[in-house]
């Protein structure tokens, strides 16, 4: 048996480094997610300003990843979908689980707060499921599915009503971004406004540099030491400067570089972009770590669970097993938040669950999943390696899960 789905995913048709990418990223902002839903428990995480600093020196890159990846595959599948299928299968693979998880999160919410404690974003309530879609970071961790989805719709349709190139759309990336530097400097909350105006620049440079990147024949530029040693001394400069700056800035949190030096954040984010992107094509070089890949596969469906997840781990294991060690907590629970995500996205997918994750179902996937079932997945890969070769239609996953 294979319950996280890993035989399939490696032998799918994929770009390898982008997975290992995404495993990354998914892994550090589990992270971030992990810290803070660990904090007013009465545990000692003072005592540990390890786990702290590592929260923060890791925290500026992870979500513009994210957007750049995403941006990179935008003109592959427009090319391929046209404008009017490109948009659909956005609420068909970000809108519809943002939809499905983020309210099944708030009940959850409103309904166990005692046990959770997860009214830290404000009072929860009826309304907070229309804040899913006007303002999402009132819910926390969705914000990111509605701005991708977001971003994503506004670049297509800028793309093929006004046939703006990728290098106007990097311009229109930057007046937003001076945008959103205004609206954070004053502290005013622009909505999804605010994180469209943001991270619309990530996005449109994935898009600028995706035909240099998805180019195979330059992997070994990419996947060069002699770039990656320059890139992480810089990487480590600035990530220590800016988290210097966040923990002198306490009162504003995490957040403090973002909001109240958003240019400084914006080199931050693309310097450590950059080394993560050079990092994930030397794994692809040595073809080690592969779990990563299996994890940055999941990556869209580990974001959509990850909170819920955590906060039944913390339960259990505080409340059930009495674990109050910080250290092993946060290892407990952080590894529960990326690992059992992708445990019940498979389970789903096997049980006639996909609706969860996905109004269309994902054929070739539940297909794989039932062959599996019966001990016969390697039969079902040659017959697709069969039917590629026969000209037969095989969508790659790489564009379901990564668009």
């Amino acid at each position: 048996m294979d319950p996280f789905n890993s035989r399939f995913i490696l032998n799918e048709d994929r770009w390898p480094w982008i997975d290992y990418d995404k495993g990354i990223s998914i892994i550090l902002v589990g992270y971030g997610h992990c810290y803070g839903s660990l904090m007013g428990y009465n545990l000692s995480l003072s005592s540990f300003s390890f786990f702290n600093y590592f929260n923060v020196f890791f925290f500026g890159f992870r979500m513009p990843l994210f957007f750049i990846v995403s941006g990179m595959l935008v003109s592959r599948s427009f090319s391929k979908k046209g404008p009017v299928n490109y948009i659909a299968d956005r609420i068909n693979n970000i809108l519809h689980p943002l939809m499905v998880w983020g309210i099944l999160e708030i009940t959850l919410q409103m309904l166990l707060t005692r046990f959770t404690h997860l009214t830290s974003y404000g009072h929860i309530g009826p309304k907070t499921y229309l804040y899913l879609l006007i303002d999402p970071g009132k819910t926390g961790h969705f914000w990111y599915l509605n701005a991708l989805f977001s971003i994503g719709v506004l670049y297509v349709l800028l793309k093929s009503v006004l046939r703006l190139k990728a290098i106007v759309q990097v311009i229109i990336g930057v007046v937003f971004y001076c945008v959103s530097a205004y609206i954070h400097v004053n502290d005013i909350n622009g909505g999804i406004l605010g994180y469209v105006f943001e991270y619309y620049i990530f996005f449109a440079l994935g898009d600028l540099v995706s035909i240099i990147m998805l180019d195979k024949n330059n992997r070994e530029k990419f996947s060069s030491w002699k770039t990656f040693f320059p890139l992480i001394i810089m990487f480590a400069f600035l990530q220590y400067y800016c988290a210097r700056l966040i923990l002198q800035n306490a009162n504003y949190g995490m957040y403090y570089v973002e909001r109240k030096l958003p240019f400084l954040f914006l080199a931050e984010a693309l310097v450590g972009c950059t080394v993560s992107l050079n990092f994930s094509f030397l794994l692809q070089r040595y073809g080690i770590f592969k779990f990563l890949r299996v994890v940055g596969f999941h990556s869209l469906f580990i974001y959509c669970m990850q909170i819920i997840v955590m906060q039944v781990a913390r339960i259990f294991f505080m409340s059930a097993l009495h674990i109050t060690y910080v250290p092993a907590l946060i290892l407990l629970v952080w590894s529960s938040g990326v690992v059992l995500p992708v445990f019940i996205y498979n389970y789903c997918m096997k049980h006639g669950m996909w609706w969860l994750y996905t109004f269309r179902k994902p054929e070739r996937q539940v297909e794989y999943l039932r062959y599996q079932n019966i001990f016969r997945p390697k039969r079902f890969l040659d017959r697709q390696r069969l039917r590629a070769k026969q000209g037969a239609a095989t969508r790659p996953m790489t564009e379901e899960v990564l668009d």
